[in-house]
């Protein structure tokens, strides 16, 4: 037998990112199926080294159907997960809260059921699903298993008997925070507790163990002054049925709150004359009635004498029962309810059934006299509850109740209850961050009889008024009692809630003593929104029910089921496992519950006299070595002999375990503690195992901590580094991942819980976004063996290694100052430009035996020796890959977009400001690769508004260097848009005089030709892409630019000749259906390429050839694509960072997600031999060299032909006897001939036959 269990005990915080490395290859056959993208083919061979900037933490070749880059949730929401091939996470089934536990479903044949799937969501895979559902892995589909109302916190699935235990905060059939599922929901013995469960497990014995927080059995239960709680009938729709017509009687809202002692005109409500009728009341809330009252009328004789009573709801006629005040018997009845003519008194009728409803109606089929009536009425019900609509809370009627109210403060409208069972409050706020005290809704309920309470929140679902893209979170704060001889309220307990929900949910906030009303003090739960929330923010408040519960006492954390008993025993002191619970001081909170061997490991909050927060149960209680923790332990995983501990403890009780901070480990076998490094700076909530190929593609189990740390502590020869709630511990490496000098990738997000699926690969749950490679803003690409990312360098510039590793810079303007230290990318300020992030710009150096990768843009990185580098960084292959920067004098909130080189000279430009030599920089420094030092003298300074240089291209074969960009002035000369500097004289010159606007893009065709592409003004005419002729140095506009709809922001070759080209760019028509677009230049006319792409924003493009044809297309050779970089949204998939278009279709090529867990991006492709870019794929010979290789061919053939016949010739002669003449006489002679003239030769050619005339082919 093999079984199952998986608990969690809170509800998890967000976490951001950790690296690690490549999940382990998934089973060979398996159920949950994964299908393949077919490859791309790119030829990248004649490249050299490919590499891409921009913004970004991890990155993903796109090879499996259903990767994404979306980000991960925030709202608290988790997703079901497993872990493709390449180790990317794909989601199964995305919940709209958090699923906190799992467990597979075995049949006892071992057949799987499915994988039962818990928490606090009301929606699975789409899949309505309150709290509890099962997933079946063959086909992803979900199965609600309705019938609870609450959460889910543990589950334990046991083979044997093929039953799943449910524990949580929840009601479900007639039991509380416990329940069984077997072929469907079946109460336990014990009827539940009378607290939360968190945790279950199966012991040693068989038996299965419950933790959480109680301290006994037992279920919901009555007060003890039932039918307390009041139904306000005056907040519904009352109508009447053949009422009369009589002045004063014929109103159904007379008999509201009255007693009886006021009947008359206007306090009474009468039928016509010998006519049955109606009382009718419909309500925008819901109601469970445990008690009708009514009082009859004897206005003029007349009186009810027979009534019933339906419920609209349902339709259907409820049984009653009365005491009959002639006998003072019991009495049942349902179609025809008596009611005494001439009474005194009210008459009360008690619902045999308990059923919810929203509306009824009495029907009156006789009477007495002329006709019926009714003087009052009263509805009551056990449920205590306090709604935020006002008017239905309690009325204050015959001094029955004090009435349940509510106040509030701020933008509160009325919404209609829609598909939840009443109408509730929604808020919609603004802000950034909304403020906390814009909005509260306070709720008083009329608590008569002190006692234990459950309070529940009930929250609307969003998907009933379209809120789900704005709801958020609240805050809850509880008044629950007096301070004992005070006569002041007690501490308020406070929590926050998701209100993310699609459909109505129910949270339990508190459970405890509750004091009843008194003259001095009235519980109360507030909700407002919660704290650092951006608008637009929708909160809804809707109810809050308080119920009482019942116990039997006895237990303290602790319970321990024999499943083969019918009835419990309640003597709980023959349990060993509830003794131990009893030895804690009361109040004990469990947990976790792990088995190893025959010992029970439990953890918690909890104390005694020896122990703290974590024991053993073998033969007994036992304490842990040192005593146990010395603060709360939140989760326990059992790795074979191992547990790993996560918690808010720093230490052991005694003190004697340095290291423990969070999270540690526990070693059964040895019974000793063992830090885990030196832990982390705050409280580990989860610990959830999963499997990564650490060495030698060789699976192993690694550990997952999530909770509430930003930083992971340092040891030994390890520093510490931000972890921001996320980090990964190497058991077989005792380190940390992060301090592992391996390849790795990256997850951003959180995980909850995991549970291994007999027959396919183990199941995950949380919030992640993820990259199969972790690296920060630059990556390279390989095909060698297979396409592939990779560092760029040994190493690479990635965020949490050193060296290098991009960080952010201080906010502080000078380069001396800047700060390595945090993991957030700092923040542009108002240039243009001012939302780049990130690398935007790079290239390959590898001339004058120089071997350099150049990236740049706006980041900070940690040098490999030196102090901190910003936003320019140098990669020498040439030097073991050392990592460098620029020498301090470029401030470093500057940002390159641009780079070139001639020489050994790099020009690098962007908004880029600082001081050289006491002389300003601003747009444009130039930097000397061999000597690692500024140029002297730099360029005289480029001035105008807010300068950028968005692009450099030097002239081939010579000394000249183009910037384009937006200025006016290069120093005093006048120059915009467009200069030219000459190295060999260090001066600007002007390229032509009519260019101005913003270039974004400069592209050399060759020697002569330059494209110049942007928002440009030329001769007073606007257009998007021009040629300088640099010889004749006039421009043109390039055909048919003008006509592209709007300013272009990248353009490439679209082949060698640079007769095609390929542009991007934004549409100016805020009118059109598409803001980007994408065209192609065939060599007369552009081409819109369509399916459009929507909201993206390209950065780059370039063609990179196949070394397969794809299919034909108009727009690209079959051996060619187009690569697209940017922030894409391509039609029918969604994000991506680069695409792949083959003329047709487009496809995702690169995912990339940001620390934050936001989509990335990529802005430009560079490679080392440029030209290359058209050498490679299928390539198939033009017809001119077709022809001139046949020629050459057949010329072969000839000469072939002649040696052989002249061979053939003077073997014949030979043969017959031919003898060589001697040359001696003729060879005399020769010294006397003169030489004829070439022309002497031909002349006599011409027309003696053919005609005169030269000759001619």
């Amino acid at each position: 037998m093999r079984c199952f269990s998986s608990s969690r005990s809170s509800t998890v915080g967000d976490a951001l990112i950790f690296l690690f490395a490549s999940l382990c290859a998934l089973p060979s056959a398996t159920a949950i199926t994964f299908n393949p993208i077919p490859s791309p083919n790119l030829d990248l061979s004649k490249l050299g080294r490919v590499a891409l900037a921009g913004d970004f933490d991890s990155i993903s070749l796109y090879q499996f159907q259903g990767q994404n880059q979306n980000a991960f949730s925030t709202n608290g929401s988790t997703a079901l997960l497993t872990t493709f091939p390449n180790g990317d996470f794909d989601t199964l089934a995305q919940a709209d809260a958090t699923i906190m536990t799992m467990c597979p479903f075995l049949a006892t044949d071992g057949a799987l059921n499915g994988v039962v799937v818990g928490g606090n969501f009301t929606s699975l895979g789409n899949t309505e699903a309150q709290s509890i559902a099962l997933f079946n892995p063959n086909n992803s589909q979900i199965t609600p298993l309705p019938g609870l109302s609450g959460k889910v916190n543990s589950l334990y699935c046991d083979q044997k008997s093929a039953t799943v235990y449910v524990g949580g905060s929840f009601v479900g059939g007639n039991s509380s925070n416990a329940i069984a599922w077997v072929t469907g929901w079946t109460n336990l013995p014990f009827a539940g507790f009378n607290g939360p469960v968190t945790s279950i497990t199966m012991a040693p014995s068989g038996n299965i163990i419950f933790g959480g927080a109680f301290d006994g059995l037992g279920n919901t239960t009555t007060p003890d002054k039932p039918d307390g709680q009041v139904v306000n009938l005056g907040s519904g729709d009352v109508t009447a049925g053949n009422p009369s017509t009589t002045t004063g009687f014929s109103d159904p809202h007379n008999i509201i709150c009255k007693t009886g002692d006021q009947d008359g005109s206007g306090n009474t409500f009468l039928l016509a004359d010998n006519t049955p009728g109606s009382w009718q009341a419909e309500f925008g809330f819901g109601f469970n009635p445990t008690k009708l009252r009514l009082y009859n009328t004897k206005v003029d004789g007349r009186g009810t004498q027979t009534w019933r009573f339906t419920d609209l709801s349902s339709g259907g006629i409820m049984n009653m029962t009365y005491t009959d005040p002639k006998s003072g018997a019991q009495a049942f009845c349902d179609a025809t309810c008596p009611l005494p003519a001439n009474n005194q008194s009210a008459q009360d009728f008690h619902f045999v059934n308990v059923v919810g409803m929203n509306g009824f109606r009495i029907d009156i089929s006789a009477w007495y006299g002329s006709g019926g009536g009714l003087s009052g009425i009263e509805l009551f019900q056990d449920d205590i509850y306090a709604f935020a609509i006002s008017s239905f809370n309690e009325p204050v009627c015959d001094d029955v109740s004090n009435g349940a109210n509510s106040t509030s403060t701020g933008p509160w409208t009325q919404a209609p209850s829609g598909t939840s069972t009443s109408a509730y409050l929604t808020a919609q706020l603004q802000g950034s961050p909304v403020n906390p005290d814009s909005a509260a809704v306070t709720f008083f309920p009329d608590i008569k009889q002190s006692g234990n309470y459950s309070v529940t929140v009930y929250t609307p679902g969003c998907i009933g008024d379209n809120t789900c893209s704005t709801r958020g979170e609240v805050n809850l704060t509880g008044i629950m009692g007096n301070s004992p001889g005070t006569g002041t309220a007690s501490a308020p307990i406070s929590t926050t809630l998701f209100q993310t929900n699609n459909f109505d949910k129910y949270d339990q906030i508190y459970y405890g003593y509750v004091d009843a009303d008194s003259g001095s003090f009235r519980p109360s739960v507030t909700l407002t929104p919660a704290a650092n929330q951006k608008g637009p923010l929708t909160i809804v408040a809707q109810r809050v029910r308080f119920e009482l519960l019942n116990s039997t006492g006895g237990l303290n954390g602790l319970f321990e089921y024999n499943p083969n008993q019918a009835t419990v025993d309640t003597d709980f002191s023959n349990s060993m496992i509830d003794s131990a619970g009893m030895q804690l001081d009361p109040g004990a909170q469990v947990n976790s519950l792990i088995v190893v061997g025959n010992n029970i490991f439990v953890g918690g909050e909890f104390s005694s006299s020896n122990i703290s927060n974590i024991f053993s149960i073998g033969n007994s209680a036992t304490p842990l070595p040192g005593g146990g923790l010395n603060s709360g332990v939140q989760d326990i995983y059992a790795d074979g002999n191992t547990l790993y501990v996560g918690g808010n403890f720093t230490s052991t009780q005694d003190n004697s375990i340095k290291g423990l901070n969070g999270v540690a480990a526990f070693d059964t076998s040895s019974n000793a503690w063992q830090p885990l490094g030196a832990g982390v700076n705050g409280i580990v909530l989860q610990v959830v195992p999963i499997q990564l190929n650490i060495t030698a593609n060789q699976p192993e189990t690694a550990i997952t901590i999530s909770g509430f740390f930003n930083q992971v502590n340092g040891f030994v020869s390890n520093a510490s580094f931000s972890a921001d709630n996320f980090a990964i511990w190497v058991p077989s490496r005792q380190n940390w991942l992060n301090n592992l000098d391996i390849t790795t990738m990256a997850v951003t997000g959180q995980l909850v819980t995991q549970t291994g699926v007999p027959g396919n690969p183990p199941l995950l749950a949380g919030s992640i976004s993820s990259g199969t490679v972790g690296a920060s803003d630059a990556i390279g690409l390989s095909s060698s063996n297979g396409l592939a990312v990779q560092q760029v360098g040994s190493s690479g510039p990635n965020i949490q290694r050193a060296p290098p590793s991009f960080a952010p810079p201080s906010p502080s303007n000078s380069s001396n100052s800047t700060n390595a230290t945090s993991i957030h990318k700092r923040v542009v300020g108002d240039l243009p430009g001012a939302d780049v992030n990130g690398a935007t710009t790079g290239l390959f150096y590898t001339e004058s035996n120089l071997n350099i990768s150049i990236i740049g843009g706006h980041f900070a990185a940690r040098s490999s020796s030196g102090p901190p580098i910003s936003n320019l960084i140098f990669v020498n292959g040439s030097a073991s890959d050392a990592v460098t920067g620029l020498l301090p004098s470029i401030d470093s909130s500057s940002t390159f977009l641009a780079l070139g080189t001639t020489g050994t000279s790099l020009f690098a430009g962007g908004t880029i400001t600082g001081r050289i030599n006491n002389d300003d920089i601003n747009g444009l420094v130039v930097y000397d690769l061999s000597t690692a030092a500024y140029v002297q003298p730099q360029p005289p300074t480029l001035a105008g508004s807010n300068v950028a240089v968005n692009a450099i291209a030097p002239q081939p074969s010579s000394a000249s260097v183009y910037i384009g960009g937006v200025f006016t002035n290069a120093g005093s000369f006048p120059c915009p848009a467009l200069c030219a500097y000459d190295t060999s004289r260090s001066q600007w010159t002007r390229p032509g005089q009519t260019l101005s606007g913003e270039v974004t893009g400069l592209m050399w065709a060759d020697g002569n030709k330059l494209f110049v592409s942007g928002n440009l003004t030329l001769g007073g005419n606007s257009t998007q892409i021009a040629t300088y002729d640099a010889q004749a140095q006039t421009y043109t506009v390039f055909n048919g630019a003008d006509t592209l709809p709007g300013p272009v922001t990248t353009v490439t070759a679209g082949d060698s000749s640079y007769n095609t080209l390929w542009a991007a760019g934004k549409n100016k028509s805020l009118q059109a259906s598409s803001p980007s677009y994408l065209s192609k230049y065939d060599g007369t006319t552009w081409q819109t390429v369509s399916p459009s792409l929507g909201t993206s924003t390209i950065y780059d493009l370039q063609v990179l050839s196949t070394t397969q044809n794809h299919g034909s297309s108009s727009l690209l050779a079959e051996n060619q694509v187009l690569l697209l970089t940017g922030q894409l949204q391509l039609p029918g998939f969604g994000n991506a960072s680069a695409a792949l278009f083959d003329g047709s279709t487009f496809t995702p090529f690169l995912l990339s997600n940001t620390m934050d867990g936001g989509a990335g991006t990529l802005r430009a492709a560079f490679v080392e031999n440029p030209s290359g870019l058209f050498q490679g794929g299928v390539h198939h010979l033009a017809v001119g060299f077709v022809v001139l290789i046949g020629l050459a061919i057949a010329l072969a053939l000839i000469f072939l032909i002649v040696v052989a016949g002249i061979l053939v010739e003077r073997y014949r002669r030979r043969r017959e006897g031919y003898v060589p003449i001697s040359t001696g006489s003729i060879l005399s002679r020769n010294n006397n001939m003169e030489r004829v003239p070439p022309e002497h030769l031909f002349g006599s050619l011409g027309g003696e036959k053919i005609g005169e005339g030269s000759p001619r082919l």
